[in-house]
């Protein structure tokens, strides 16, 4: 039994069961299958079942809101008793269009929602830091109003204490002068007191002498005493002092309540990597302290390279921007440019102090693939480019991507933390792949470079100008060389210590990658030429072939024009060969492990010669004209079968 699956619209709409039978009698009944879900009214549609022998045709229809019913199928009057194969395939392929549209369609639908998920993240994390701020400052009041309660309390308790000790040092007085004026009415009394009774004596006395002799003295006693007026009056009051409490200070405090005091100054954070792009910047800063802050200012501008960062009194306008989170993420700015930041915060008392200054640097501007500079050959590619920004860049990254004959693109790998600006990257042979370098500052890596193809087909290089003879005319792509039948006279001639001064000579890129490397040159019969391979130390005031740091195939013309003659030198010396077949179109192979580079005809496919010789460095392609003429490299074609025999 198969189960075939019909998608129509972007849902799942029948199943269906075909029956195999080998004869009628035989044929099992089609059972009704429910279908529990909501179908929207389709029109008929026929399976078509192809099995070894017999074929079963069955018809069926979905109604809105009705059981899956499965009839057998009768063909009309019009049509076969049997569907073609054709007609079964066109079906098919409509179902199976419908379907890859509706994939298309829930595809659509699905990376719509994934953008509408991301974009609620987003502000899901935005709600989430104000609500962090909002608890944040919440807590912060929280604290200052306890502190501001604790130091009301404080003082009221500072203020009791200050007036109970005063009431008792007052207390301690009236009681004293009380005492005092107590002590002074006993006395009297007792006086008083001493006085009667010495006047009753004298009163009772009998004898008439005594009571004269004491009378007068007694007299004046009294009178004396009576002449004293006591002072009945109380020394101090009863009341004691109500001064008035200055409570003053304690009414600030209570109305400081309601006053924040000012922020102190933000901190601002040194940059994290990845903090920006080509023409933003992400800010972040923070409070060390429990103020409570209304919004932030962020003010920045750019640092000039005649200005420094910590003078404030010159360079460029200053821009600010309001925001209440402890971040910001500034725009509109220039690429690899730096940025001074300073921030301050605000509350409704005032502003703080300034924050110290923090330099912030935008992404790099990508970089520029040098392509006349860059080589490949079959097992690795040395790319250059310069970097095009102002300010220095940390480091370089450079991606390479396979590409297919069908021009797809595979998987990108990358090479990270290139210090300078070039790379030598290990490729596989026979492929095509696309390389593009980014800058990388501590704001992130810059968009990437253009993109430039290499192939490893075979060895690709360009012709140096730096060390071509003044004669010699390099051509735009780097690939051809011209000398003019004109001569220079020797004053109009530049020369450096780089430049070939004897030889009409140049250069190509140098081959750093061990390994097989071929190329082929074209030259014209007439033309006496020197091809081969030399040191990049080898002496500019002497020929090709001259010393032992060179190798090269050397093309004469005999005076007469009429004979050619070839010969193949390494330090002065060639041995004796002869070439009856004169080549216009040389391939040149070099193998640096086995130590060899051979020359061949193309055209003849024709071996002409090898030099044996243990290479101690690197080599650079070598070319020069004896007369004037023009040569052509052929580089990045893949080396010949023949050349593999040598």
């Amino acid at each position: 039994m198969d189960l075939y699956e019909v998608f129509t619209g972007s849902r799942l709409d029948v199943i269906t069961e075909e029956v195999l039978s080998g004869d009628e009698e035989h044929q099992e009944e089609v059972k009704e299958e429910e279908v529990n879900r909501d179908l929207p009214t389709k029109e008929a549609f026929v399976v078509v079942s192809e099995k070894a022998e017999t074929r079963t045709f069955q018809r069926f229809s979905t109604d809105t809101n009705d059981s899956l019913r499965f009839e057998a199928y009768v063909p009309s009057s019009g049509e076969e008793g049997t569907p073609s194969p054709d007609s079964s395939v066109d079906g098919h392929d409509d179902v199976f269009e419908e379907h890859k549209k509706s994939e298309n369609k829930v595809n659509n639908i699905r990376t719509k929602l994934e953008e509408k998920v991301v974009e609620m993240e987003n502000f899901s994390g935005h709600l989430e830091e104000i609500f962090l701020t909002v608890e944040d400052n919440f807590g912060r009041q929280e604290q200052h109003l306890e502190q501001h309660y604790n130091d009301v309390l404080q003082t009221l308790s500072q203020r009791y204490d200050e007036r109970a000790t005063a009431l008792g040092e007052e207390k301690k007085r009236k009681l004293e002068a009380l005492y005092t004026q107590l002590l002074g009415c006993g006395r009297t009394l007792d006086a008083s007191k001493d006085l009667i009774e010495t006047a009753q004596e004298l009163y009772r006395t009998e004898d008439k002498r005594l009571f004269l002799q004491a009378v007068m003295p007694t007299m004046k006693r009294i009178e004396e005493f009576a002449k004293e007026k006591p002072d009945l009056t109380l020394v101090t009051t009863l009341e004691f002092d109500r001064p008035l409490a200055n409570l003053s200070d304690v009414k600030t405090m209570m109305d400081s309540i309601n006053i924040v005091p000012a922020p102190s100054a933000p901190v601002i954070n040194p940059q994290v990597s990845n903090s920006a792009t080509p023409t933003s910047l992400r800010v972040c800063w923070s409070l060390f302290s429990d103020d409570s802050v209304e919004y932030y200012e962020l003010y920045y501008r750019p640092v000039l390279e005649d200005t420094p960062a910590a003078d404030s009194t010159k360079g460029p306008d200053v821009s600010n921007v309001k925001v209440k989170e402890t971040h910001c993420s500034v725009g509109e700015l220039l690429p690899n440019a730096q940025y001074e930041f300073w921030v301050t915060a605000t509350n409704t008392t005032g502003i703080s102090p300034a924050s110290e200054k923090a330099v912030y640097m935008t992404v790099p501007s990508p970089p520029f693939i040098r392509q006349r500079e860059c080589s490949s050959c079959p097992e690795a590619a040395l790319i250059r480019w310069e970097s095009r920004n102002t300010n220095p860049v940390d480091s370089y990254t450079v991606e390479l991507i396979e590409t297919g004959t069908d021009g797809q693109s595979g998987v990108t790998e990358s090479i990270v933390a290139v210090p300078t600006c070039e790379s030598l990257i290990q490729l596989q042979s026979g492929r095509q792949y696309l390389i593009y370098v980014r800058a990388v500052n501590i704001g992130g890596p810059s968009e990437r470079s253009e993109a430039f193809t290499v192939s490893t087909t075979g060895t690709i290089f360009h012709l140096l100008q730096d060390t071509a003879h003044p004669c010699l005319s390099i051509s735009e792509d780097g690939f051809s060389m011209f000398y003019g039948d004109e001569e220079l006279p020797l004053s109009a001639m530049t020369f450096d210590d780089n430049t070939f001064a004897r030889c009409v000579a140049v250069l190509g890129d140098l081959i750093p990658v061990r390994g097989r490397h071929y190329w082929e040159v074209e030259v014209e019969e007439d033309t006496e030429y020197r091809i081969g391979v030399a040191y990049e130390d080898t002496q500019r005031n002497s020929y090709l072939g001259g010393t032992n740091t060179s190798w090269c195939m050397r093309h004469v013309l005999t005076p007469s024009r009429r004979k050619h003659k070839y010969e193949f030198l390494h330090s002065g010396w060639s041995p004796d060969i002869r070439i009856t077949v004169n080549p216009v179109r040389i391939g040149l192979s070099l193998n640096y492990e086995r130590g060899i580079l051979s020359f061949f005809n193309v055209d003849l496919e024709q071996h002409l010669h090898t030099f044996y010789c243990s290479f101690l460095h690197y080599v650079h392609p070598c070319f020069a004209l004896d007369n004037p003429g023009a040569l052509t490299v052929r580089n990045g074609v893949a080396a010949p079968e023949y050349v593999h025999l040598v």
